[in-house]
């Protein structure tokens, strides 16, 4: 899949449809994942937003979208894949990441990199239900499985299934001690690891995560693999992607629009938004990063943050922070 040149990362609490939104507004070719959801509120517990399952909600523009899905039940794994196949999701993909206690205690996330054999039966039970490409996002490693050769035995047990795109983050992560934030700051990044892994098993698509924050980056490490993806610098100064489509994926009619030309495009999705009663904080918090290192920036954020809770705010909150921002 072409748009895995560069991807925005699954990131919980973040990457919601408002957000998604917001960020297709300014690249159409990035490939974006949804926040993982986990099999079992899935199956169990979701409730819908008009006629779609709320966990499975996207606007029609999104696409390319990927759901990310938390579980390792093969059977439940499976059920999950045709939904997001039957919802029109381009892309299933397994979190082999989180080391959050949360999903230890579901036995998922990164835990499941120290069970391969494992992980390969989710990955072989969604392949026989969808068409659609499943994907594995993992770490180098765990606690003291961390070598290069625990990482590339864990891909080929995996890739022998039919598993054929991996996105790693370049770090390991420990499942002891460690806060989710704090493993993915403190554990080094081995860029070379996912490096070597490419050289190695060349007939892989491998995607390379973790301290990916500007486009020069990218397209550094588009040198030695198939795709980059972005977290929480993306989110925070979404205007870097601007230049994506016309950079990264030679996109010639690619315009690269003004922020205010965005912020004023997504006033319209606020608008239609408010009339089906989402709050309006809950999608302004998505763009308060728009203009990171503008001058203004600080006052675009606080008018946002204390306009947006009241109770008659509309898209002219969004609209009156503008006159915040200085030329």
């Amino acid at each position: 899949m072409n748009a895995r040149k560069i991807s925005i990362a699954p990131m919980m609490g973040w990457t919601d449809r408002h957000a998604r939104y917001f960020l297709r507004l300014i690249t159409k070719h990035s490939l974006l994942y949804t926040e993982m959801v986990n099999t079992g509120a899935l199956l169990h517990n979701d409730q819908k937003v008009g006629k779609q399952k709320r966990l499975l909600a996207y606007h029609a523009c999104e696409h390319p979208i990927a759901l990310q899905l938390g579980g390792s039940n093969p059977e439940a794994l499976a059920q999950c894949a045709t939904m997001a196949e039957d919802a029109g999701f381009d892309e299933v993909n397994l979190n082999v990441g989180c080391p959050s206690d949360r999903v230890q205690t579901g036995a998922f996330g990164a835990c499941l990199m120290a069970k391969p054999e494992l992980v390969a039966d989710c990955i072989s039970a969604m392949n026989t239900k969808v068409s659609i490409p499943v994907t594995v996002k993992c770490r180098i490693g765990i606690d003291d499985m961390d070598g290069y050769p625990a990482l590339k035995n864990f891909v080929s047990v995996v890739a022998d299934v039919g598993c054929d795109t991996f996105i790693v983050h370049a770090r390991k992560a420990w499942l002891q001690g460690l806060s989710p934030k704090e493993n993915r700051e403190i554990p080094p990044l081995k860029y070379e690891y996912v490096h070597r892994l490419k050289s190695e098993m060349p007939e892989l698509s491998i995607i390379i995560n973790g301290g990916v924050q500007s486009i020069d980056v990218v397209q550094q490490q588009l040198q030695h693999v198939d795709g980059a993806m972005l977290g929480r610098e993306a989110y925070h100064n979404p205007y870097l992607l601007a230049s994506v489509d016309a950079l990264i994926y030679q996109d010639e009619k690619a315009s690269c629009r003004t922020r205010e030309q965005i912020v004023l495009q997504m006033c319209d999705y606020i608008d239609a938004e408010l009339a089906n009663g989402v709050a309006l904080h809950s999608m302004t918090r998505h763009i308060l990063g728009m203009f990171q290192g503008r001058p203004g920036a600080r006052a675009w954020r606080r008018y946002l943050s204390e306009n947006s809770h009241r109770p008659d705010a509309d898209s002219a909150v969004v609209k009156a922070a503008l006159t915040q921002i200085l030329d």
